[in-house]
């Protein structure tokens, strides 16, 4: 029986790529190099004409030291590459475009994200594939069996060592039945038997079902010389050696290198590849060294322009390809819901903010406001409890969103270059199940607050109907600023400053809490207009001021407000328009909802998407 993978052919001929010396030193040692408002800087050649074929089913490591460049290569291979590239990279002849990458190809890198809560064969069966139902469950099955992760497949990811969490990585990609796979580094950090296990999976993997296996390596052992079929070894961008690992041995035998006996043949060559900085003296030595043994490995072995496997353009076969954009949308549905009603911490963290966290807060103002009575004092007092009741939607909004959607963003941010889906289409499933959870919340919390601003002896539930559009619109607001802020902040708590920023100054000049709209120049009056805080306060100052009667009988030294003119003084209007200010809070809610969709659909600068790589 024939192998899927068993027709396809992956080739780089000639690859050079330069790229930003900033982002080259982001690279490698994490240091911000340059902003969005920065120069382009200078460039360098961090690859020089390299060359690469990979078959199905075979196993090739790129081997080099830090900075040798061997993620640039793989990051050239699946065109996620920042920078000009010369060169030319084939999938069965046919030049390997992003898309085409995309479709038939995975790339497991370092970092990748699991969403808490869910257990490992959870994490794979919503892994987004054209595959659904029996076929589905069959081939999750099958990659859990193959990657050793059976006797975990119940187990949370949060609980997962490095060794389970790495093979879990590659088995979301393997579940996509990809006919070649890139690996950046894939043992790094693990000890040796993790290390050597992981190699003979994917030695066994490349061989039982086709796929070829591109992974790079920095410090090899020797018991996974066997495993690997091809090697490649790099240095400063320059090709030391490229082809078998059978026919290594013999080129650098005959090239005047044996390697000595009991040595590791992976190791020995690359130190001999590898540039010597204890000195200066060994420096210029070992780099003489080098390039002439990339110039003698490049005169001695010369590799045709043409491609291995003249299948000729656009005959790559798509036995699977992608899936549909509403395919993809139930999944994250479907794994946002997995992972609100997960058992353990994380699932009862979830719930409790998504459901528990704004009831809580209204009835922390029990302990403040349970005596405050319909009388003068009362007046005033119930203006501060209107000040709290929006302090504190807005709080929980923000707190509920900095403590659950970054790991959505972060994973958004990992999955974007593999084209699976949009921003768009993570906020329409992310607000598909926030939006409806923060609706019973507010249901719940309009219940607490309830009778603190309005009489329960005369039940309405219009009145009613306005505290809770008051209160659910003033959490998605915040959330969904939350969002807009974290589409460009990496860090959750900078994000939650910044919101709470906005939203202190808002309510400051809008809510009539804190000053009276009299008290506002003219055009920051007219600037209130066009904030969400105006509306929502309009609503609670009336339900608290215009459904319960002034219990105050005026003497010489009590005067009693009249709650007309006191609207007209802290809001500017004696009679507000409920029907008007219900409609606004939602829209404010709604449409800042509906930009963030729009926003998170086009693709972020250079300098965001540098910012969340890890």
């Amino acid at each position: 029986m024939k192998m899927i993978g068993s027709d396809y052919v992956l080739e780089a001929h000639n690859i050079f790529h330069t790229t930003e010396a900033s982002a080259w030193k982001t690279l490698f040692s994490k240091v911000d190099g340059g902003g969005c408002f920065n120069g382009a800087g200078n460039s360098a050649l961090v690859l020089k004409g390299v060359n690469l074929t990979v078959h199905s089913g075979e196993v090739m490591a790129i081997l080099g030291s830090k900075g040798s460049g061997k993620r640039a290569l793989l990051d050239v291979i699946s065109r996620r590459a920042d920078g000009a590239t010369r060169g030319q990279v084939l999938l069965n002849g046919s030049p390997l475009s992003k898309a085409l990458f995309q479709q038939r190809c995975g790339y497991v890198t370092q970092s990748c994200t699991f969403v808490p809560g869910l257990t490992v064969a959870q994490t794979l069966h919503y892994t987004p594939t054209i595959l659904s139902g029996y076929l589905k469950s069959s081939k999750v099955r099958q990659v859990l069996a193959d990657l050793a992760l059976s006797q975990v497949a119940h187990k949370r990811v949060e609980y997962l060592n490095i060794s389970e969490a790495r093979r879990l990585a590659i088995g979301i990609q393997l579940v996509r039945d990809p006919v070649m796979l890139l690996l950046d580094e894939p043992t790094h950090g693990l000890d040796p038997l993790s290390a050597y296990l992981l190699i003979s999976i994917l030695s066994n993997t490349a061989k039982k079902t086709g796929c070829g296996i591109l992974l790079s390596l920095e410090k090899p052992r020797s018991d996974v010389f066997p495993f690997l079929d091809r090697a490649l070894f790099l240095c400063l961008g320059g090709v030391v050696y490229s082809g078998g690992t059978r026919a290594m041995l013999e080129y650098f035998h005959g090239i005047g290198f044996p390697c000595p006996q009991l040595e590791n043949p992976l190791m020995y060559y690359l130190c001999l590849s590898t540039v010597d900085r204890r000195s200066r003296d060994r420096f210029l030595e070992s780099s003489q060294q080098i390039e002439a043994l990339v110039d003698r490995f490049s005169r001695e072995t010369p590799i045709s322009d043409a491609p291995l496997n003249n299948m000729g353009s656009g005959k790559v076969p798509l036995a699977y390809g992608k899936p549909g954009e509403l395919k993809v949308w139930v999944m994250l549905y479907l794994k946002l819901l997995a992972s609100t009603f997960s058992c353990g911490l994380v699932g009862m963290k979830t719930l409790f903010l998504r459901l528990l966290l704004l009831p809580l807060a209204m009835s922390i103002l029990w302990g403040f406001y349970t005596n405050v009575g319909d009388d003068a004092r009362g007046f005033f007092t119930k203006n501060g409890l209107i000040l709290n009741i929006l302090g504190l939607s807005y709080g929980c909004g923000i707190l509920t969103t900095i403590s659950l959607f970054p790991i959505w963003r972060k994973k958004f941010s990992q999955d974007t270059p593999e084209g699976l889906y949009s921003g768009t289409t993570l906020l329409i499933a992310y607000n598909s199940v926030s939006i409806p959870f923060s609706a019973i919340s507010a249901v719940i919390a309009s219940c607490v607050i309830y009778p603190l601003l309005l009489d329960t002896k005369y039940n309405n539930g219009i009145v009613f109907a306005y505290l809770l559009v008051a209160l659910w619109s003033s959490f998605v607001l915040a959330e969904q600023l939350t969002i807009a802020f974290l589409l460009v902040v990496k860090v959750p708590f900078n994000a939650a400053i910044a919101v709470t920023y906005v939203l202190v100054i808002s309510i400051a000049l809008a809510s009539g809490t804190v000053r009276s709209f009299k008290g506002l120049q003219p055009w920051l009056q007219d600037n209130t207009k066009g904030t969400h805080t105006r509306y929502a306060s309009s609503l609670l100052h009336s339900i608290a001021f215009q459904t319960r009667k002034l219990n105050c009988t005026p003497t010489a030294s009590v005067i009693c407000p009249k709650p007309a003119d006191f609207m007209h003084e802290r809001l500017g209007l004696p009679d507000p328009d409920e029907t008007i200010d219900v409609a606004a809070s939602c829209a404010f809610a709604v449409g800042l909802a509906a930009f963030n969709m729009l926003v998170y659909l086009f693709p972020m600068p250079r300098c965001v998407r540098q910012k969340f790589k890890d």
